[in-house]
């Protein structure tokens, strides 16, 4: 489905409300097959304070998945615009998240074997995205679209939310995180967007200068100056690996101080 809803925006150059419900729809199917649990662990000290750790969402749960989803379908499609960018973010992600997976299963973790099929997802995904990057790479040669972009952002939460870690999976999305923020006066309309918020290009100098827009790509260049694109893009997938490294950090050494066993409510 986000595969038709990449291409149809491709053709039909959809608004963002139509697309943002398509998104919606489009988990549908994957709401559906969902068979995990809905609880929530919350901090060891809000535990102790409310007598359990442990919430059951319920519907709220499936709510959370779809927005989820919707996110990360979306915020790969917006931090893009330059040759590989799109691509390279996509893989940095994917190749964290089945290490992810595997530390996982080393651990002795797997105890469902959700953590496997997270692997399986995302093994051929990574891989063959490597090939469309040897192509999508600067000078490119192949435009991916927002075909891509919606594909890559659907397979992703797939893998996370049927592994059961989508709340670990947003800590692979820093950038898109920090891009998103960074974009929400005009995507809430309290500055005016334009179809593209791209960087404008110097011909004289032929490299990339900053626009009036509110991205995380704009943001790089008023901070590095002018750069080329080739460069630009090596410095944002640096900066992806980097945010993956911090976020196996927060996963493996912040995480276990504030959550380390489940608190039950006792009752009387």
């Amino acid at each position: 489905m986000m595969l038709l809803l990449g291409f149809a925006d491709d053709v039909l150059d959809l608004r963002w409300r139509i697309k943002i419900g398509l998104s919606f729809l489009a988990t549908l199917p994957l709401l559906v097959g969902y068979s995990g649990s809905t609880d929530i662990m919350l901090p060891d000290l809000v535990g102790y304070i409310l007598g359990s750790n442990i919430i059951h969402l319920g519907v709220l749960y499936y709510i959370f998945m779809s927005m989820v989803s919707v996110f990360c379908t979306n915020s790969i499609n917006i931090y893009a615009g330059v040759n590989g960018l799109e691509v390279v973010q996509s893989v940095v992600i994917a190749f964290s998240v089945c290490v992810y997976n595997i530390l996982e299963i080393s651990a002795g973790h797997d105890f469902s074997h959700s953590h496997t099929l997270s692997l399986f997802l995302l093994l051929p995904f990574a891989t063959t995205s490597c090939g469309l990057l040897y192509h999508n790479w600067y000078p490119s040669s192949v435009f991916v679209g927002d075909t891509y972009t919606y594909f890559a952002g659907m397979a992703l939460s797939v893998a996370g939310i049927l592994g059961h870690f989508s709340r670990t999976l947003m800590l692979f999305f820093i950038p898109q995180l920090i891009n998103f923020l960074l974009s929400l006066p005009q995507l809430f309309g309290l500055i005016p967007c334009p179809r593209h918020r791209l960087p404008r290009l110097n011909p004289k100098t032929g490299k990339l200068e900053a626009t009036p827009n509110f991205t995380l790509i704009n943001f790089a260049l008023r901070i590095l100056g002018p750069t080329s694109e080739h460069h630009l893009v090596i410095y944002l997938a640096v900066f992806q690996v980097l945010c993956s490294v911090l976020a196996f950090g927060i996963r493996y050494v912040v995480a276990p101080i504030f959550f380390i066993a489940p608190v039950v409510a006792k009752t009387h």
